[in-house]
């Protein structure tokens, strides 16, 4: 089965990094660095690799 590039967590859309960890400790240290910049983000465990899953809000422009 293809690994879903988007997944809604509490009603909000996250969307896959593309890489299968293959420890925890990996995945938390991407986590972390994407937390970092300002990423809202979950940890996946996926049978015997784990998902990093982002997402951050646009920023509004004000019209001057």
């Amino acid at each position: 089965m293809a690994t879903p590039l988007a997944q809604k967590f509490d009603g909000k859309k996250f969307l896959w990094d593309g890489v299968n960890y293959e420890s925890r400790d990996e995945a938390q240290k991407a986590l972390e660095a994407y937390k970092d910049k300002g990423f809202d983000v979950k940890l996946v465990e996926n049978d015997d690799h784990f998902l990093v899953y982002s997402r951050r809000v646009a920023a509004v422009q004000s019209a001057e």
